[in-house]
């Protein structure tokens, strides 16, 4: 289909998908034992603060490897830089159900450590991806479909592996179950995908690109970017430190884990819709910075409602709305960071962006568990997060419209 001096080719689907499933399995190792984690701290015989670790070493490991992700991914390419992510997702994730390791935590552990390794090589590419195969009309409503199976990993791991552990099996063979999909997700992205089109899905002065050191000096010069880079740190840190501590922020209101995995499961299942529908709009629109200052308008009081309501329908409804605004923001701000940097690469970017909110949510889950009051309750370290969004939302009216996209 010819589009303006370039063209745009079907196979694009096919890529967009194989890459899709592979965030969306790094998803469901990173959060497999988070719905199990008593029942999996009596398997091993571990406390579960030993299990919570499993999915932390995440962060700490996207901490440290986030750059140097990013700088394989923009100077190797997609199939370089995605396929060690995808190769290290399917071997260890695989190697995590197998006979004796399924069964010590020890080795889980290393395993999952594994796993973490090859995250950021994956998400990172994300609005690499995107750029190498979409034209820039539609990106943002495409790195909201990679977005939209980063939680449909989250949603499985959270709510199908009680089930899967539940089985005569039991936590092993979950976990088995969990590897054989990783490794089909990984035979899937190297058949399938390709580094990029026979041509550009864009004019040839945007296909140019700095190396990844100069385009993060340049990123790192861009008032634009320093403000997205906070609006970031702030937003991904709080879903970061929301999710954790959903049951404790819920439990001195008198509900259980069963409603506390409700809340968290819509705030989740919100973060879907939003993916879909806000990048939708801004593509449509040919604009990004109304959407990003009502999607942090509407986490905020959606923040708001899960702090002071204490009413189950309620608390639904704030989780649902919390959801919908804050994590549809982010697939938007994750395009209009690339777009405001270019020529820098479009991973060096994201990787900034999501290293933002990987420091910010360490911090917060223990500022957090630091903060209670007496009683247990949440409440004071949850309004100085509604705070933190106030002021996200008058830092995001200073925002400007990339160039790139009004003259796509």
């Amino acid at each position: 289909m010819e589009k303006k001096s370039f063209t745009v080719y079907g196979y694009r689907w096919a890529v967009l998908v194989a890459f899709a499933l592979v965030v969306a399995v790094t998803q469901i190792l990173w959060i497999t034992f988070a719905s199990i984690t008593h029942d999996a701290g009596q398997f091993y015989g571990v406390s579960d603060l030993s299990i919570s670790l499993l999915s932390m070493s995440f962060m700490i490991v996207f901490i440290i490897l986030s750059i140097p992700a990013s700088w394989v991914i923009d100077t190797y390419g997609i199939r370089v830089g995605v396929g060690i992510g995808a190769a290290l997702t399917a071997l260890f994730g695989l190697m995590r159900g197998l006979g004796p390791v399924s069964s010590s935590f020890t080795l889980v552990l290393i395993a999952q450590i594994g796993i973490a390794i090859g995250q950021p090589f994956v998400l990172n590419a994300q609005t690499k991806v995107v750029a190498r195969w979409f034209p820039v009309s539609d990106r943002a409503t495409i790195v909201g479909f990679t977005s939209l199976a980063l939680f449909v990993g989250i949603i499985i791991g959270m709510a199908v592996t009680p089930f899967l552990a539940a089985l005569p099996s039991g936590i092993p063979g979950m976990l088995l179950i969990y590897g054989i999909i990783a490794l089909i997700a990984g035979i899937l992205f190297f058949a399938l995908v390709r580094e990029r089109p026979p041509t550009p899905p864009c004019p040839p002065e945007q296909e140019a690109r700095s190396l990844v050191f100069v385009g993060l000096r340049q990123m790192l010069t861009k008032a634009d970017f320093l403000v997205t880079m906070v609006i970031f740190f702030v937003g991904l840190g709080l879903f970061n430190a929301v999710s954790t501590w959903i049951e404790d922020i819920v439990k001195p209101r008198g509900l259980d884990a069963t409603q506390a995995g409700i809340i968290g499961g819509l705030m989740v299942f919100g973060g879907i819709l939003g993916a879909v529908i806000l990048p939708m709009l801004s593509d449509h629109f040919r604009r990004r910075v109304p959407f990003i200052i009502v999607a942090l308008a509407g986490g905020t009081l959606g923040l708001a409602g899960l702090t002071f309501f204490g009413t189950y329908p309620l608390l639904i409804v704030s989780a649902l709305v919390l959801g919908l605004f804050l994590l549809s923001a982010a697939p938007i701000g994750f395009q209009y960071g690339a777009e405001i940097t270019l020529p820098a690469p479009e991973g060096t970017s994201y990787g900034m962006l999501m290293l933002m909110g990987q420091i910010s949510g360490i911090i917060f889950i223990f500022g957090m568990d630091s903060f209670r009051t007496p009683t247990g309750a949440m409440t004071p370290s949850l309004i100085a997060l509604i705070v933190l969004m106030a002021a996200c939302i008058l830092l995001s009216t200073r925002l400007h419209e990339p160039k790139s996209l009004t003259q796509a």
